[in-house]
């Protein structure tokens, strides 16, 4: 029979073991190209219609192999790094058509919403910086990783009670969403839009 202590040593060296064989990054030019793979693969992930439904653990070990496959230098970011990368991604948010500080300052905001509104928050940001149409409820449920359009209408309401934005209507009843601490402002957008 097999000690507990036996198991024990025989996964703490093949952790090292695979470590050893994930190649590191050297530069910052390296670092460039691993952000650059991490968002690759994230994106990959979200390319399946099914993947914004699937619990976060799910996501995550797919993840994890997907950055295995890849040879991807330093291995896989850990949990908490790929929970705030995906909720950049589920926003639907590329980095390099919003201004950086002020985008800065939205994913500051995000932070201190709970993990599952921060996708939500910067879906609206987007929206916003962009005065583009506040999204429908089947993309705000969708970012928040539900299906439920009666949920979408439950977090906007969550997070305006929480301070974080205002819901209005204008006179065609169009909703517009006011990001409080930032001061922006989505266009007029009908919550029915698929």
């Amino acid at each position: 029979m097999v000690s507990t202590g036996d198991v024990l040593d025989q996964l703490s060296s093949a952790e090292r073991a695979s470590a050893e064989d994930v190649p590191q990054a050297e530069s910052l030019l390296d670092f460039g190209e691993r952000e650059q793979k991490i968002s690759e693969i994230i994106a990959g992930i979200l390319e399946d219609e099914e993947a914004a439904f699937q619990p976060i653990a799910t996501l995550y070990q797919d993840f994890q192999v997907r950055c295995r496959i890849s040879k991807l230098a330093g291995g896989a970011p850990d949990l908490q790094t790929f929970r705030e990368k995906l909720s950049v991604a589920r926003a639907g948010v590329e980095k390099g058509e919003m201004d950086d500080g002020a985008w800065a300052q939205a994913e500051l905001i995000a932070s201190e919403l709970p993990e599952d509104m921060r996708g939500v928050y910067l879906l609206l940001a987007k929206a916003a910086i962009a005065k583009a149409p506040c999204p429908g409820n089947i993309e705000i449920a969708t970012a928040y990783g539900t299906r439920s359009p009666g949920r979408a209408r439950w977090l906007l309401s969550h997070m305006e009670e929480r301070g974080f934005l205002v819901c209005a209507t204008d006179l065609r009843g169009n909703r517009i969403v006011t990001l409080t601490d930032l001061g922006w402002q989505t266009a007029p957008g009908d919550e029915a839009a698929a």
